[in-house]
């Protein structure tokens, strides 16, 4: 009886407080909102939110503070200081303050850029400092908080003083404002500030502060990188309707036009400005360059081309891939933003983007291309085609090259005139005719415009070669060789193959790109197409009769007529069908060749016979050498690169020979390969990759001696047992790669000496029993990954020492028990930086309580753990848990739902216990939380069976004005017999609609994606989906419908938790412990 008394009289002084809180509500919006906007004009979503960069801010700071503690000296000086700096901060010493903060004061909250909360020991006794800091969290600006003589830990957990004088102000509070204030006082205490008890001059500590807000004005600027580019905005406005980005259609988009039109610049700017929106984002650049066709095996073509995308996409290096489905298999579900440019060949968008059924609603792909009839041929209609700019605009282009601005000089408006009309409008030779007079005087102008007139005859190809001439001997030479052989290169390769021939190849390679000839952008030399094709036309009229002649051969046909002029020869760019062969006679008169690509099938050839190759040759990049050894007198001592993947290779060469001056070696996929050279002299050697050389038994011991060597690649070398004790002398080895080593047994302990490396790699190592104890060694060590070592009994103790660590991968390592690690002096383990750990299918009965020390855990995997019982405390970083088919988990800490995930997974976890399901409904999440469930519990207040519920929001919001309410919702998810073809279903995901109940009006379509954990569902089980989302609505009544695509699975129950009482619950939760059952 006396429980039932209490339930009742709790009830009615909920129900009081709610329609108390609506009324107050309701008065406030109405007199804050009346104030803010004018009587005659509809409301607009900026007068109630903050807008971004668009917004026209009246203050860069707002301090909020209370003046009886810091008015006088601390805020007097850090004002005086603002204005020095030239910050305008909003002063209040004109608003009246009474009981609650007004409409001004909220008004300028909203309009300024920054505030900084000064946090001191009586700023809790006010409530117009509360509800100040209240309306600034709620705008979500950016927040700078000083802790004012005031510890940040008071602050967080209302204790000491400033405890005392907050409990005091809230005596005859209603329980909604302090709840608000809880809330708001929590938020800000998380976020990194000053603390004044750290700082011995308080002028140096206002300084800093000041040096912080300057800063982040400049960063709240919005971006210009684009600003200088003409035509840019008008380009813009008009791919707005190709690009549709309201739309959830998946939309290709083709950019057409000539070369050096500007179809790149383009692409690259939708890129800068609509990337952030999307799930996955690429720019794959120059595919035309990086693969030249015809391809002899299209498919295999195919598959390194989507290899190399999925690479970029998923930001994955050991990216596998074992048929060309995998694309559409990794992506089908996913929101991306791609860019392809300049695409030459319908191959190249087959491998990467053959179908939009390959990605998720929403996806834009944009192709740039020279060639329209490629985008006709993969049916892409919406095709936007670049036109040459205006008159007006193609004189400012060539304006901002020539003089920083759009104008020209004084006294240079005729022959800046001129100059454009010669450059025909295209904006690539604007730019490069602007660099070239860029700082020139005018008597050199009127000097060079008479030769310009009668070279160009409006030829693009004359205003390129202008450029040329223009340069010295050296930078000439520099020229052709990165237009024949170099283009796209490694920079650090490029200086590395010439550092013989051109002094100085560095400061040369810089003079090139201040004349805009060549552009070096993330670590590769790229040179426009135009350009490139210049540079092979020099060198054609080298000689045009005799192209043995030349200084590089490009063509297959030529390679007969070679002399000692020959110094490149490059056979990738060869015409489809034509025949051709090597013999001794080819290289016996080019004698002086030093860089050698041939990458084309044998089949496309004959080699004839090959007993010589140049002696001074320093890249060998011959891909499918169809030979069993290079030539007995064959000289590697010049060599810097020798790239010979794929080769039918059994050994290098004869005998030892000296590779001092190498720097690359490739051998990959020669699976003939028995023997490895002796790598005695090979102390410069930086990358070395052997991987799934499979016949390959062992390691020379002279592999020690590549004490410069960085990256090891023995992936995939199955009858490998053992590696040479000497590889621990490898000190400076950043990567070492070992998967698939399905032979390894074990590794030597001198690999604990390579204290420098970051990434050890031992996936599928299937024989692998243990790792050495000196592993602890490498403090450097940032990601080991052991995924399916299946015989791997236990890891060493001395792991611990490892505190780098980001990553740790298990997985599938079946024979171990347990995480048997302690990670040793305990101390340690607060510096460790593993952010994700992997124990999916391992045999672990328990994960040890130390996790919960790890401060940075953010993903934590445990799929399969059949044995595990409990969860134990875990770290307050941790984002994701996914913990599918662990049969035997019954339990979770009790601090479970104090930690904001981003998901939780625990799917076919049939045995967990009231309490922990419990805890997982009350866990916040971003995206979802999934746990075997019968029935939406009585938490969720609205419920309905099916799929539909409808929710009332009378007095929660105004409806005159939007507001954003958080909501939370249950779904019951069963099985149900169907005929419908799986296949036709492999997209899982929940989606929403929110409609006005009254008008029937759709307010809000979304869905909620799902990572392929629905496959992982038993037949008949049911299964409860929590999902939590913001939306910004103002009908009082809404209709929620939702849906799930997978397969036989539906919907038969949701449920709602309505915004009110998930506050009112934070609220009670802090004064009394809730139990939330599922009856």
């Amino acid at each position: 009886m006396e429980f039932s008394l209490f339930l009742t009289v709790l009830a009615a002084a909920i129900g009081f407080l709610v329609i108390f809180r609506k009324f107050r509500f309701n008065q406030e919006n109405k007199e804050i909102d009346s104030s803010l906007q004018p009587p005659s004009s509809p409301p607009s979503s900026s007068s109630v939110h903050p807008a971004s960069s668009s917004h026209n801010w009246t203050h860069d700071v707002f301090p909020s503070f209370r003046g009886e503690d810091i008015r006088r000296d601390f805020l007097s000086h850090i004002q005086k200081e603002f204005r020095r700096k030239g910050i305008t901060p909003f002063i209040d010493n004109e608003i009246n303050r009474g009981k609650s903060i007004g409409p001004e004061l909220i008004r300028a909250i909203r309009e300024s850029k920054i505030a900084i909360i000064l946090l001191s020991k009586n700023y809790a006794s006010s409530k117009w400092c509360l509800d100040e800091l209240v309306e600034i969290m709620k705008c979500k600006e950016t927040v700078i908080p000083v802790f004012y003589k005031v510890d940040p830990s008071h602050v967080k957990k209302l204790t000491g003083y400033f405890g005392k004088v907050f409990k005091e102000n809230c005596v005859g509070k209603s329980k909604e404002d302090i709840g608000r204030w809880k809330e708001a006082l929590d938020e800000v205490s998380t976020i990194a500030g000053y603390h004044s008890s750290n700082w011995d001059n308080e002028a140096v500590m206002i300084e800093e502060i000041v040096t912080s807000v300057s800063k982040a004005l400049i960063n709240s600027v919005p971006s210009s990188d684009f600003d200088n580019l003409v035509g840019m905005r008008a380009h813009m406005e008009k791919m707005e309707p190709f690009l549709g980005l309201n739309s959830n259609e998946v939309k290709m988009i083709g950019i057409w036009g000539p070369s050096g039109i500007g179809k790149s610049t383009i692409a690259r700017v939708l890129f800068s400005q609509n990337s952030h929106e999307f799930q996955f984002s690429v720019f794959m650049e120059n595919i035309k360059s990086r693969y030249p066709r015809p391809f002899f095996d299209v498919y295999s073509t195919k598959m390194q081309l989507q290899k190399e995308f999925l690479s970029q996409i998923i930001n994955q290096e050991d990216v596998t891939i074992r048929h060309l489905g995998v694309a559409k298999e990794r992506l089908k579900n996913k929101k991306v933003f791609i860019v392809l440019d300049d695409v030459d060949h319908l191959a190249q968008l087959d491998a990467m983007v053959e179908e939009t059924r390959w990605f998720g609603p929403g996806s834009r792909i944009i192709v740039t291309t020279q060639n329209k009839e490629l985008l006709d041929a993969h049916a892409i209609k919406h095709i936007y085609k670049v036109d040459f700019p205006p008159y007006n605009e193609a004189l400012q282009i060539f304006c901002m090259y020539t003089f920083g601005q759009k104008y020209p000089y004084d006294g240079f408006e005729n022959l800046s005139m001129e100059v454009t009309n010669l450059a025909g409008k295209l904006p690539l030779g604007l730019r490069i005719m602007g660099s070239y007079f860029k700082g020139m005087p005018k008597k050199e102008w009127e000097e060079e415009l008479p030769r310009l007139r009668i070279r160009l005859d409006g030829d693009i190809e004359s205003i390129l070669r202008l450029s040329y001439d223009a340069l010295g001997d050296e930078d000439q030479a520099l020229f052709l060789h990165i237009a024949c052989f170099f283009n796209n290169e490694w920079i650090v390769k490029v200086e590395e193959y010439l550092a013989e021939t051109f002094v100085g190849v560095k400061a040369r390679l810089r003079i090139l790109a201040e004349k805009s000839l060549i552009s070096m952008e993330s670590g590769y030399i790229k040179m426009h197409s135009l350009l490139a094709r210049l540079g092979r036309e020099i060198v054609r009229k080298q000689s045009p009769n005799n192209p043995g002649q030349r200084q590089f051969l490009v063509e297959a046909r030529d390679i007969y007529r070679g002399s000692q002029s020959v110094i490149g020869i490059d056979l990738t760019d060869y015409e489809f069908g034509m025949e051709w062969k090597i013999s001794d006679e080819t290289f016996e008169r080019m004698f002086n060749v030093q860089f050698l690509r041939v990458h084309c099938y044998p089949s496309s050839y004959k080699l004839e016979s090959l007993n010589r190759l140049p002696q001074d040759i320093r890249l060998l990049y011959w891909i499918y050498f169809p030979l069993t050894c290079l030539p007995s007198d064959f000289n590697p001592e010049f060599l810097v690169e020798i790239n010979m993947s794929d080769s039918n290779l059994e050994k290098l060469w004869e005998g030892n020979k000296a590779i001092r001056n190498l720097k690359w070696m490739d051998l990959c996929n020669s699976k003939n390969l028995k023997e490895l050279p002796d790598f005695s002299t090979a102390t410069n050697l930086q990358k070395l990759d052997l991987s799934y050389c499979s016949s390959l038994v062992e390691l020379p011991s002279s592999i020690g001696s590549m004490t410069s060597l960085e990256n090891l690649d023995l992936s995939g070398l199955s009858n490998l047992v053992e590696l040479p004790y000497s590889i621990g002398n490898m000190t400076n080895l950043k990567k070492l790669h070992l998967k698939e080593c399905s032979s390894l047994v074990e590794l030597p302990s001198s690999i604990g000496n390579m204290t420098n490396l970051k990434e050890l790699h031992l996936k599928r190592c299937s024989s692998l029993v243990k790792l050495p104890y000196s592993i602890g060694n490498m403090t450097n060590l940032k990601k080991l990954h052991l995924k399916e070592c299946s015989s791997l009994l236990k890891l060493p103790s001395s792991i611990g020492n490892m505190t780098n660590f980001e990553k740790l991968n298990l997985k599938g390592c079946s024979s171990l028990q347990k995480p048997s690690f302690s990670f040793g002096n305990m101390t340690h383990l607060k510096k460790l930086d593993l952010t994700q750990l992997y124990l999916s299918d391992t045999g672990i009965q328990e994960i040890a309580s130390w996790v919960k020390k790890m401060s940075r855990l953010k993903t934590l995997v445990i799929n399969g753990c059949t044995k595990l019982v409990s969860l134990p405390q875990l770290p307050d970083s941790l984002e994701i848990i996914h913990a599918e088919n662990c049969e035997s988990l019954e339990r979770l800490d009790c601090s479970f739902y104090k930690t904001k995930f981003t998901e939780l997974s625990f799917v076919n976890c049939f045995k967990l216990n009231q309490e922990a399901r419990n805890l997982i409904l009350k866990a916040s999440t971003k995206r979802w939380a999934v746990f075997p469930g019968e029935t939406v519990p009585a938490y969720f207040s609205y419920r309905a069976t099916g799929s539909s519920v409808s929710m009332k929001l009378n007095g929660l919001l105004d409806t005159r004005f939007p507001t954003s309410l958080r909501f939370k919702a249950c779904l019951l998810l069963v099985t149900k017999p169907s005929d419908v073809d799986a296949a036709a279903w492999r997209d899982p995901y929940i989606s929403y609609c929110i409609k006005d109940k009254l008008s029937g009006v759709e307010v809000k379509l979304y869905a909620v994606r799902f990572c392929q954990i629905w496959g992982k569902l038993s037949p008949q089980s049911e299964h409860l989906v929590v999902i939590e989302f913001e939306e910004t609505v103002s009908s009082p009544e809404l209709v929620f419908e939702f849906s799930f695509r997978y397969k036989n699975w539906e919907i038969k129950e949701c449920g709602l938790r309505p915004p009110e009482s998930l506050a009112l619950s934070m609220l009670m939760e802090d004064e009394e412990t809730i139990r939330i059952g599922f009856e």
